[in-house]
């Protein structure tokens, strides 16, 4: 069983009433009353920490570079306690997997992408850095052998929900500029039937 909200915050030594309270100022902020605090604080009680599979296109790293200094919450804190980043081919390594001689961190990280994909189907978050280059079908950015314009359409295909982190995810930024030879869009030209929420900035204020 994957650890819950409450436990990490528990294990963090967040009292009872603290993280009622917390419930009660969430709820209080989204106007939900405090029928939505209870049902915010059964929620983190007994569902197991978001899945997020972080996805890179075509971009400088700076939003991740902006991600990593958080002061508050840090980015390990966010990581450890708060989400669960099952894969970003940036920052991550693979875990979990039985290391073989034949198997290179590349193909582990892909199969921890792929389990994320088949295990969460419908309730993992994709948050993604960079936009998509369409030009060529695809060839100005290739993470894994794959062109990026599949791969995002792949994972987040069975998504609950996408994050846009930074502005090339969240309008284009430098490489949509013109003449634009790569053809590069924000996601929300390709990622159409999910519900997409965008952190514009270069680099995004980490914090948010």
């Amino acid at each position: 069983m994957f650890e819950t909200q409450y436990e990490a915050l528990r294990r963090q030594g967040i009292s009872r009433r603290s993280f009622l309270q917390f419930c009660s100022l969430t709820a209080a902020s989204l106007g939900l009353g405090s029928a939505g605090a209870q049902e915010i604080a059964q929620a983190m009680k007994t569902k197991p920490r978001t899945p997020v599979v972080w996805l890179h296109g075509l971009e400088c790293t700076c939003c991740t570079e902006s991600f990593i200094r958080s002061y508050n919450p840090i980015a390990a804190n966010m990581v450890m306690d708060l989400i669960s980043l099952d894969y970003d081919d940036t920052i991550m390594a693979g875990n979990n997997v039985e290391i073989s001689i034949d198997l290179n961190l590349q193909t582990i990280a892909e199969n921890e992408l792929a389990d994320t994909i088949e295990k969460y189907k419908g309730n993992y978050i994709v948050a993604v850095e960079g936009n998509i280059p369409l030009g060529q079908d695809g060839v100005f950015c290739i993470p894994g052998g794959e062109t990026f314009l599949n791969k995002i359409k792949h994972v987040c295909h069975d998504a609950k929900a996408v994050i846009g982190w930074g502005s090339c995810a969240a309008w284009g930024c430098v490489q949509a500029a013109k003449p634009n030879p790569t053809k590069s869009v924000p996601i929300t030209e390709v990622i159409t039937d999910k519900p997409v929420v965008l952190v514009p900035g270069c680099p995004p204020i980490p914090e948010v």
